[in-house]
């Protein structure tokens, strides 16, 4: 099936690489080019296969969707879409389960409970501390501290010297060690700090990658993809997107998906 479906990609004009890194992806489309990464296991390339195909054909469809993620009307031909959009995440959902981020979800989860745990330890000493508001004691405290660079880093080195080098290493893990005689409760506050820093970069992260997944291009490479891979489950969770779908595909809306389906459906 494999390599009847490159066959055809070539014979349409595209450049398929099937031994590449893929940009650090499972496959990648752009300007009639497909990569299929070397690194996938076999039961992944045909499926990114269709996957990358459905972008080819959405850019014949929407020619400027490589650079604005496309639309939805464009690829139903409908300007109610609200209803497509909704079912499409759930194909997505059950397509490529990372697109529910859930070991992020679970990582930013632990850090929120690390920074209650530590807000706790200052709240033992200082009941008035609040997060969103600057903590005066810790603030005078630190001035004189080289634990003060823990505050932007988790690992800082500081040289220092001319002559005789002296290099000092300092951690997050180790400032009891590093600093004995610092209160524990400065101890919590610089590691809430550094929570937080970690929980902007695994939001951020998260926010990123539903974006990515939100965009009509890829929900629409998800849905062909999900076709090939469980077509009754796809039926099922999206009915609207399925039944305007086949009626488009039946009036060649979508350049050359037809024949797609006809390979799929003879090499199984």
């Amino acid at each position: 099936m494999e390599k009847e479906l490159i066959a055809y990609f070539e014979n349409l004009g595209l450049d398929v690489h099937t031994s590449t890194k893929a940009r650090g992806h499972q496959g990648f489309f752009l300007r009639k080019r497909i990569d299929i990464s070397k690194n996938i296991s076999k039961d992944r390339v045909v499926p990114t296969l269709v996957h990358e195909f459905a972008h080819y054909v959405h850019s014949v469809i929407e020619p400027r969707m490589e650079k604005t993620g496309g639309t939805l009307e464009f690829i139903f031909n409908d300007e109610y879409v609200e209803i497509y959009e909704k079912e499409l995440l759930k194909v997505t959902d059950f397509v490529d389960k990372n697109s529910r981020c859930e070991k992020l979800e679970h990582h930013k989860k632990l850090i929120k409970s690390k920074i209650i745990e530590y807000e706790n330890i200052i709240k033992a000493r200082y009941p008035k501390f609040m997060r969103s508001k600057k903590f005066k004691e810790f603030d005078k405290y630190i001035k004189g501290s080289k634990a003060k660079y823990l505050l932007k880093h988790d690992r800082v080195k500081l040289i220092s010297g001319i002559l005789f080098r002296k290099i000092e290493v300092y951690t997050i893990d180790n400032i009891e060690k590093d600093f004995a005689e610092m209160p524990k409760e400065f101890a919590a506050y610089i590691r809430l700090k550094s929570c937080q820093k970690r929980q902007s970069r695994v939001s951020a992260r998260i926010n990123k990658l539903k974006k990515y997944y939100a965009k009509p291009t890829e929900l629409f490479a998800r849905f062909i993809e999900g076709l090939y891979l469980d077509p009754n489950r796809v039926r099922s969770v999206a009915p609207h997107c399925y039944k305007r779908f086949y009626e488009l595909l039946e009036d060649d809306y979508y350049p050359h998906l037809g024949r797609i389906f006809e390979i799929l459906q003879t090499c199984k």
